[in-house]
């Protein structure tokens, strides 16, 4: 991942807001370089990470691939019908095309990191507006690390190109891998990502 925002999208209603949303529903925009990771590799990312045979009560919680171009939507509906087949049920994940993206307000951006005062202070530091926080794809992987994803060993190959002060280096490997592993890691100081 190159980075993620979220925000809301699938709607008509211009420039919607969490309290005034109009159609559209919360989702995550995801950029990615091709070259790292393919687009089906996302799908199965996707998949894995939600319940595909819940319907949504509202608009707002639902599910859904927003697809850029015919490539996208066949590869989208195909990874849907290979998990339709594998479960033997309904799968109420929509498959919808992309109209366009409206950024949420900021205290929605990377919002498992913002529970960290101590490394957000770090990443404030280092993107001073709230633009270069969520364009930051040093921000993005620690928001995702502290959430449950990527786990111990990627972090362990990533730590050094994160950007972070050995200090808050630390604090992310005993969170994510804990103490005997951030002991033995070797951490450099080096540039962010961006």
């Amino acid at each position: 991942m190159v980075r993620t925002r979220v925000g809301y999208a699938g709607g008509t209603k211009e420039n919607p807001t969490y309290r005034n949303l109009g159609d559209h529903s919360e989702t995550i925009q995801v950029d990615y370089d091709p070259e790292v990771i393919t687009y089906e590799e996302l799908l199965k990312i996707f998949w894995e990470n939600h319940n595909p045979e819940f319907a949504a009560w509202s608009r707002q919680y639902m599910a859904a691939v927003f697809y850029h171009d015919e490539e996208q939507k066949r590869a989208a509906e195909k990874s849907r019908e290979r998990l339709a087949s594998k479960l033997n049920r309904e799968i109420k994940t929509q498959i919808l095309p992309f109209t366009g993206f409206y950024l949420a307000e900021d205290y929605h951006q990377k919002y498992t990191l913002s529970r960290y005062p101590e490394l957000m202070k770090e990443f404030r530091a280092m993107y001073p507006t709230t633009q270069g926080l969520v364009s930051s794809t040093s921000a993005a992987r620690v928001n995702g690390y502290l959430a449950g994803y990527g786990g111990c060993e990627r972090l362990q190959t990533d730590i050094n190109a994160l950007g972070l002060s050995e200090q808050s280096a630390k604090r992310l490997l005993t969170m994510v891998c804990g103490r005997k592993v951030a002991a033995t890691c070797n951490i450099k100081e080096q540039l962010s990502l961006e």
